[in-house]
């Protein structure tokens, strides 16, 4: 028994003997058959179903020769969540809530994502939404998890406190903790960082804290309690892309915590780049709110983000100095 590609959609060309060749397919799913059934199945006209089945001698053959090699597994998206402290998620996109030009603007942004997790820096925020307008008013909490941040604090101390107020402001005890050692690069102070990780999971915080891309880093936050590592892909709202994907990668094997890449993510292109390395998640402000069409921007980042973590699964060809035919002669059959 194998599996055989079951085509909906097929240009078929059949040769005069009766041989059937597949010009191109799209749109498959499998179909678990006996090696001597082979068959190759092309719609009907008057029906969109596939129910006139032609066997013959070999299909596509390509395809015949692959398949008498290989099983196939067919990957899926929703039977495949994002796990971050023992919650489910569908999203892989986290998303953050500044920068953006109006409140509203954000609001049809997030929707368009398709995040499930969205950012708040808790020192940016107006906590109090009887004192006026709220960017807390703009966000279903019932749709969205909130995840707050301590964007702009210098020291632990500083950190803690603000985690603390979003607790206590009713926010959340997850924390995407921050804790900035330079002002020009804004590179996280990995000393700082690692105190305050251990005091707010102490005190029952779930911590998500944005670090270096240090491998030894990540795994020192991970033994002091860390729920994931988010390292940085380059330079908060610098949209350079992954600048180091090889020590992401070293981050991966290195912690059994999911690895979240979080700033520096540019375009659509940088998100799945990050999710083809073999990401648990994205996290991006600053890509979609400056984006000049920040809400096709989210849905850009949204299908990125999933086409990454498909073919991460998929599988990539291996690189090759020289070319190999997509058609070996040797496989032709006339």
């Amino acid at each position: 028994m194998i599996l055989l590609w079951k085509v909906r959609k097929t240009h078929a060309t059949t040769h005069q003997k009766g041989r059937t060749n597949l010009s191109w397919v799209h749109d498959v799913s499998c179909l678990a058959v006996p090696l001597p059934d082979i068959a190759c199945y092309i719609p009907s006209p008057a029906n969109s179903t596939l129910d006139l089945p032609v066997k013959g001698y070999k299909i596509s053959v390509w395809l015949a020769a692959y398949l008498e090699r290989k099983t196939f597994m067919t990957y899926s998206l929703e039977s495949d969540p994002l796990i971050l402290a023992g919650k489910s998620f569908r999203s892989r996109l986290l998303v953050g809530t500044g920068k953006y030009q109006t409140f509203a603007l954000m609001k049809d942004a997030l929707e368009a994502s398709g995040a499930e997790i969205v950012t708040v820096a808790v020192r940016r925020v107006n906590l109090d939404r009887s004192s006026g307008e709220s960017m807390l008013d703009y966000i279903d909490t019932k749709r969205y998890t909130l995840l707050p941040n301590t964007a702009g604090c210098y020291t632990a101390d500083e950190a803690i406190r603000a985690a603390m107020l979003g607790r206590e402001a009713g926010l959340s005890d997850w924390v995407k903790l921050e804790v900035i050692g330079d002002e020009k690069t804004l590179f996280p102070d990995t000393e700082a960082l690692l105190s305050a990780t251990k005091t707010l999971v102490k005190e029952g915080f779930v911590v998500l804290p944005y670090t270096n891309d240090d491998p030894i880093v990540a795994r020192k936050l991970e033994d002091a309690g860390a729920a994931a590592v988010m390292p940085m892909g380059a330079p908060i709202g610098s949209g350079m892309g992954i600048r180091n994907p090889a020590n992401i990668r070293i981050i991966m094997e290195t912690v059994s915590v999911p690895v979240l890449v979080d700033a520096g993510v540019g375009t659509a292109s940088d998100a799945a780049i990050a999710m083809e390395l073999g990401c648990a998640a994205v996290l991006m402000n600053t890509a979609i709110a400056d984006a000049a069409d920040p809400v096709a921007m989210a849905e850009a980042m949204k299908l990125a983000v999933q086409a990454g973590r498909i073919a991460s699964k998929a599988g990539r060809i291996g690189r090759k100095l020289y070319a190999t035919a997509s058609s070996p002669i040797d496989r032709l059959s006339l």
